[in-house]
């Protein structure tokens, strides 16, 4: 049941502080919500193709038993309980520390260091599947970003810094760190085979993209709602 635990007290804390008077994250939710269903829908849908094809894989000594589209349950509750997690920290930082963000021209130079860091790893990796798809779905996330939600990347990328220390220790145990065998295995012909610790480079761009997609959907949807809010 490690998995499962780790899906669980992944979302406790945020889940129960979310209601806090400081920091009122339920506030988010009718915006949230739509946003985490499309971006797990997005997610899942990769999961389950390139869980058929064996690029990687679930140890069943770490899981329940339970499978839908041949995916363990916990990996269809990691797609609900880790972006809460993680969009809730992205809004409490950004709402315990209003100033915590980047300035237009840095952020832009990020954006432009990163877009053609993703082009490169595309152009030379069309032979390694995990590398050359998460690389093309995070470029994807990114400019989408860019058009339509500019400004939350003048603070994603440093609350981004903040949660990759839980996306590290979270990750590092899914990925074999502190016990017997691997939660998630990887195969790795189809990706670059350099690992932080356990954690397979790729993850952290998978996770930059996950969560970037749900906060910037988050607050294109925000800004919908605030519309539709408005008196005609």
């Amino acid at each position: 049941m490690l998995y499962l635990l780790l899906d669980m007290g992944s979302l406790s804390i945020p889940l129960i502080f979310s209601f806090h008077p400081k920091i009122r994250f339920y506030t988010k939710f009718k915006a949230f919500f739509p946003a985490l269903i499309i971006s797990a829908g997005v997610y899942i849908v990769w999961d389950v193709i390139f869980t058929n094809h064996g690029i990687w894989g679930f140890n069943d000594q770490y899981l329940v038993g339970w499978k839908i589209l041949n995916l363990p349950i916990e990996e269809w509750l990691f797609f609900i309980c880790i972006p809460y997690a993680c969009v809730f920290t992205h809004y409490t930082l950004i709402s315990i520390y209003p100033n915590i963000r980047l300035n237009d021209r840095t952020t832009r130079i990020i954006n432009s260091v990163l877009i053609l860091l993703l082009i490169v790893a595309i152009v030379l990796n069309i032979d390694k599947a995990y590398t050359f798809y998460n690389a093309l779905c995070t470029l994807i996330i990114l400019i989408l970003s860019r058009w339509k939600a500019p400004q939350v990347l003048n603070t994603f990328y440093l609350t981004f810094l903040v949660i990759l220390l839980p996306f590290f220790i979270v990750n590092g145990m899914l990925t074999g760190s502190m016990i017997a065998e691997e939660v998630v295995w990887y195969n790795n012909a189809e990706n670059l085979g350099e690992r932080l610790m356990t954690i397979p480079v790729e993850d952290v761009f998978y996770a930059f993209g996950l969560i970037l997609l749900n906060i910037s959907l988050t607050e294109i949807f925000s800004k919908s709602i605030s519309n539709l809010s408005k008196p005609a």
